[in-house]
């Protein structure tokens, strides 16, 4: 990597900065971070003398002109082409999955359809707030590797399978057949600026986080808030 290049990393997040010391340590503090959606701009980047721009976790379009000017790298959290598209976690969870593998992959105006720089093995247990910064974790880790390395991303192969982005109103507790499945549909949901999952009941609505299933029971909390405040 040429000395004078600087690399951006991008991510929403609070826990999106887990693993950025480390970064700017290996790599002589040329890294800079961004989590707001206006200072990613092309004429913000292009004052600068970029080598790579990593997304962690971005809810917005990434604008054309600037992945097709920059080596853009994100990271999805499924065994591409397997799982391209919206909520990965939460439908893998729902299929069943108890592990999966972190893609980093160049970014293209098709939404994760780029080739594949490398792969990591994820374990799904935990609340999805946990997955998420376990994530995140395993994903400092690949662009450490990606930087010192520089490798070429191959096309995916395979079989696409698509995911459907979920609504908030998906949260709403479904029937289930089991606790393990309601205890999974919890988990899913418990990460800071997600739907948490949820039921309602003669006015008043319930919403379940830091789910821990044992002894044949589910303990969570419940936070009780009256459906109308909700909507003024």
């Amino acid at each position: 990597m040429n000395k004078n290049e600087n690399i951006i990393i991008v991510g929403s997040k609070p826990w999106n900065k887990n693993g950025l010391k480390r970064i700017r340590h290996l790599f002589t503090k040329r890294c800079f971070f961004i989590n707001k959606k206006d200072e990613l701009s092309i004429s913000k980047l292009n004052s600068l003398f970029i080598k790579y721009i990593f997304f962690l976790h971005w809810s917005w379009k990434v604008p054309d002109e600037i992945i097709k000017n920059y080596e853009c790298i994100c990271f999805h959290m499924t065994d591409l082409p397997y799982g391209r598209g919206g909520s990965p976690l939460q439908n893998l969870i729902i299929l069943g999955h108890q592990k999966t593998q972190l893609t980093a992959l160049r970014m293209i105006s098709e939404f994760d359809a780029g080739p594949v720089y490398l792969k990591e093995d994820l374990f799904l247990g935990g609340t999805a707030e946990e997955i998420y910064i376990r994530a995140t974790q395993l994903a400092y880790q690949m662009i450490e590797k990606i930087i010192k390395e520089q490798p070429k991303p191959i096309p995916q192969s395979g079989e696409v399978v698509t995911f459907k982005r979920r609504k908030p109103d998906e949260s709403k507790i479904p029937q289930l057949n089991s606790l393990l499945s309601l205890h999974d549909f919890i988990r899913m949901l418990d990460a800071e600026g997600y739907p948490k999952a949820f039921l309602e009941h003669q006015g008043f609505r319930y919403e379940f986080s830091r789910s821990a299933l044992y002894n044949g029971k589910i303990v969570a909390d419940v936070t009780i808030t009256p459906i109308d405040e909700e909507t003024k």
